[in-house]
C-alpha cells in the first residue's frame, strides 16, 4: 500500500523503502550504535533485506526518514488489525536531538489515524533509552506501562 506513499512532516519526510535502499540500511544495521536500541545486535545483508526494503508489505510498511533530502533514520507501522498497530522508529547518532524523531512520529500517526482510520498507535521503547522516550513524549505518546524492559507507549486521536 505504501510502496509510492510519500509522508511529510515539517522537518522530515518518509518514503517507502526500496530495494534500492538495502546498502545503506544494511550499514546502519550492521553498526552497533545504530541497533543499540534496536534489538542490540548488528544485522547481517541478507537479514537487513528480508525485513527493512518492503518485502514484509503490506502487514510491514518500511521507510526512510530524511531531512534536507539526506536519509537520516528508519521508520516502520505494522498492523495490529483494522484500527490500530504499532510503529517503530530510529535515527542515525548525527540527526538525534534535533526533534526529527518526534516529526517523523507525527508525520506517521497523522497519516495512520487520518488517511487509515486508526484509533490507536502504540510504541514500545526501551525505558533506558531516555532520549527515544523523551521524543516519544513529545510526539504526543502517553505511558500505559512497562512490559520488561520496554515502556508502552500509546497515541490516540482527539475525539
Amino acid at each position: 500500500m505504501a510502496g509510492d506513499l510519500t509522508l511529510y512532516g515539517a522537518l522530515t519526510r518518509l518514503v517507502p523503502t526500496t530495494e534500492n535502499d538495502l546498502e545503506l540500511l544494511a550499514s546502519w544495521f550492521s553498526n552497533s550504535d545504530f541497533v543499540e536500541h534496536w534489538g542490540g545486535v548488528p544485522l547481517s545483508r541478507r537479514e537487513v533485506a528480508e525485513k527493512y526494503v518492503g518485502r514484509r508489505r503490506p502487514h510491514v510498511e518500511s521507510f526512510l526518514i530524511l531531512a534536507q533530502g539526506t536519509a537520516v533514520g528508519y521508520a516502520q507501522y505494522w498492523h495490529a488489525d483494522a484500527t490500530e498497530g504499532g510503529i517503530d522508529m530510529v535515527l542515525t547518532s548525527g540527526a538525534r536531538g534535533r526533534g526529527l524523531g518526534p516529526d517523523a512520529a507525527l508525520a506517521l500517526v497523522t497519516y495512520l489515524c487520518l488517511a487509515r482510520g486508526w484509533r490507536r498507535v502504540t510504541v514500545d521503547p526501551e525505558a533506558s533509552d531516555l532520549r527515544a522516550v523523551q521524543a516519544w513524549e513529545k510526539a504526543g505518546f502517553q505511558h500505559l506501562a512497562r512490559e520488561g524492559r520496554n515502556l508502552l507507549m500509546e497515541w490516540r486521536p482527539e475525539e
